[in-house]
């Protein structure tokens, strides 16, 4: 019944990510709402359907894109097992290693992203898309990483109560 919550938020998030953030550019870039959502879940110690999550997140996001499924596929679960990793070894700096996980996440999937390009034929220039396209996304994506990091904490809260633990 818990990993049914991940649906509805994904959903809309992603129908959010493709209608209105998208919209809300800086330069070329804009934020990546479902990395930031499926880091800042990743991050929350009680929760188990991280990956369940990932998988939804990845064949959304993919349906919906114009990019190779592969790209968010590796993307996706890469930043989430960052994610785990930092949940374990930055447990008293959860902040810190949200922001770790967006600024490591949101490059990595652009570089992916890049190359998959380049691979396929587009010419776009490697410092164009630094400049034009990953560093606004990054300083976004930063941005909205505390909002998006303290709704999922709250949605963890309610989603594994605490008192199931003690």
């Amino acid at each position: 019944m818990r990993n049914l919550v991940a649906f509805p938020l994904l959903f809309a998030a992603v129908i959010f990510q493709s209608t209105i953030v998208s919209q809300v550019k800086l330069l070329a870039g804009y934020a990546d709402l479902p990395l930031l959502i499926l880091a800042a879940w990743a991050l929350q110690k009680n929760v188990k359907t991280v990956w369940h999550w990932a998988a939804l997140g990845c064949f959304l996001v993919s349906f919906v894109s114009g990019m190779p499924w592969a790209v968010y596929v590796i993307g996706y679960l890469t930043v989430v097992y960052m994610a785990k990793i930092l949940q374990r070894r930055v447990w008293q700096a959860p902040l810190l290693a949200m922001f770790s996980v967006t600024f490591i996440g949101t490059l990595f999937l652009n570089l992916l992203s890049f190359i998959t390009l380049q691979v396929l034929g587009s010419p776009l220039a490697f410092l164009d898309v630094m400049g034009l396209i990953t560093l606004p996304q990054l300083l976004l994506n930063m941005l909205f990483s505390i909002p998006v990091y303290a709704f999922m904490r709250e949605l963890a809260r309610w989603v594994y109560p605490a008192e199931e633990y003690e």
